[in-house]
């Protein structure tokens, strides 16, 4: 079967249906799941074009709700393009773009129109995207949800670049009148200043001196201010990239007391740990950073206990000298992770060490990332209906990251690294995308947009 062929029929010793794996046989019609059978109960005919993988492992492909793939104005960090080659490489289905870093960020109609114009025939998988709330744009954020963005991100510290802002107790308020009775999503970068504790100056190239730079209770306050315009506006709200373990209680209690709040944390947070950065090793620098071993075990337990809802990339990529390697001097160096293409190895290789299920991974990797953005029912799962977005992988093969990466730029905290799960196909609405480090010659893929809702859905 070659690549960017439709596929009529997918068989496997191990489909992943529930909490089971089990032989079966995909049946696909029309980009959708048809029906899902049994081996015994296949026949086939001539025309079924049946994609037999054996033993690998069918999955719902990963939906990556978290993803700055900066088109346009900075496209030498990353693009539509490059990004969604890397997505299908590593098993994702679907990418829900950021607002920002790209320029103009999505935080107009106008600007999500020529969003959409710049990732046209680019895409080789679906892809939705988020709207900006930034300073004085409460007015633009109804005619986005009508034009079909999944929601919308903002920032309670500087985000790191200028044309995004973040905003003040005002700004918050005249976004989340706008937002009530949409069924729409705000989406926090819960970071906001405080006063620091001591003199910050210790050695740059240290990463202790970053960190300390960061404390957790930058993440504490900032969450503690969601929480508090969660409950009296009722509008779902959502914090990305939770790095700090110490808040979890704090969300659990906006819960109970009714608030519709979700939370991710990424593949780095469960990964990496500030005490195994090397001095200089700029590559590792994110925002919120990575803290100690004691807070990532805190993390996975969360995820265990389902308080942290989801798992995501945050891939946040740009050009190698913007992470400052020459100096090491994390203080001076962009802030962000590029991980798009290795989310579900990265997270397999330490999930299935703690006791995590191939359930659990579609659970948090697709499924729960789908019904997020709005896509729920169409994306995420295996079922008939659902979008035929399928990745084929084997759970109990390592392979290394090397000159495999397909991201733009290639500097990455994970180079070198030995990970469990290798991809061996991804299909996107029935049709082959990648096989075995190979792509379809053109993008197959899609844009999203996600109808309004009227109605909260909470996970």
């Amino acid at each position: 079967m070659k690549l960017g062929e439709t596929v009529s029929a997918v068989r496997s010793n191990r489909v992943l249906l529930g909490d089971q794996v089990r032989p079966a046989v995909i049946l696909i019609q029309d980009g959708k799941i048809q029906r899902i059978l049994k081996h015994t109960d296949f026949s086939g005919d001539a025309a079924c074009e049946v994609l037999d993988v054996g033993d690998s492992v069918v999955m719902p492909g990963v939906v990556d709700c978290h993803v700055h793939v900066n088109e346009p104005g900075r496209t030498s960090w990353e693009g539509f393009w490059t990004a969604t080659r890397a997505a299908a490489a590593g098993g994702v289905t679907t990418i829900v773009d950021m607002p920002l870093n790209s320029i103009p960020p999505t935080t107009t109609l106008g600007h999500f129109h020529e969003k959409l114009r710049e990732a046209a025939e680019k895409c080789f998988v679906d892809t939705a995207f988020w709207g900006g709330v930034v300073p004085g744009n409460q007015l633009e954020l109804r005619p986005m949800i009508q034009a079909g963005v999944a929601g919308f991100k903002c920032f309670l510290i500087h985000s790191g670049v200028e044309e995004f802002p973040h905003l003040t107790d005002c700004d918050l308020h005249a976004a989340m009148r706008q937002l009530q009775g949409t069924g729409s999503v705000l989406l926090f970068h819960a970071e906001t200043e405080v006063q620091p504790t001591s003199e910050q100056n210790g050695d740059p190239t240290h990463y202790s001196t970053f960190l300390q730079s960061r404390p957790d209770v930058m993440e504490m306050e900032a969450i503690r201010t969601v929480a508090r315009l969660c409950l009296q506006y009722r509008v779902r709200c959502h914090i990305v990239h939770l790095s700090s373990a110490e808040p979890l209680k704090l969300i659990q209690e906006a819960r109970q007391a009714g608030a519709p709040l979700t939370v991710e944390t990424t593949h780095h947070y469960l990964s990496l740990c500030a005490e195994s950065i090397p001095a200089g090793a700029t590559q590792f620098k994110c925002c919120p950073p990575i803290r100690g071993s004691a807070n990532r075990e805190k993390l996975w337990l969360a995820l265990k206990e389902g308080h942290i809802d989801m798992v995501v990339s945050d891939h946040s990529p740009c050009t190698p000298d913007l992470k400052k390697l020459d100096s090491g001097d994390f203080t001076q160096a962009w802030g962000g992770i590029s991980s798009l293409q290795f989310g579900l190895p990265l997270f397999w290789s330490s999930a299935s060490k703690r006791g995590f299920k191939l359930c659990d991974v579609v659970r948090l990797l697709s499924q729960n990332t789908a019904q997020l953005c709005g896509l729920q029912g169409q994306k995420g799962g295996l079922a008939p209906g659902y979008d035929a977005d399928l990745v084929v992988w084997d759970p109990e093969r390592q392979f290394e990251v090397k000159a495999n990466v397909h991201h733009k730029n290639k500097l990455s905290p994970y180079l070198g690294v030995t990970l469990l799960g290798a991809v061996r196909a991804t299909i996107v609405r029935g049709q082959l995308v990648y096989r075995e480090g190979s792509f379809c010659a053109e993008p197959l893929g899609k844009h999203l947009l996600v109808p309004p809702r009227r109605n909260q859905v909470q996970l």
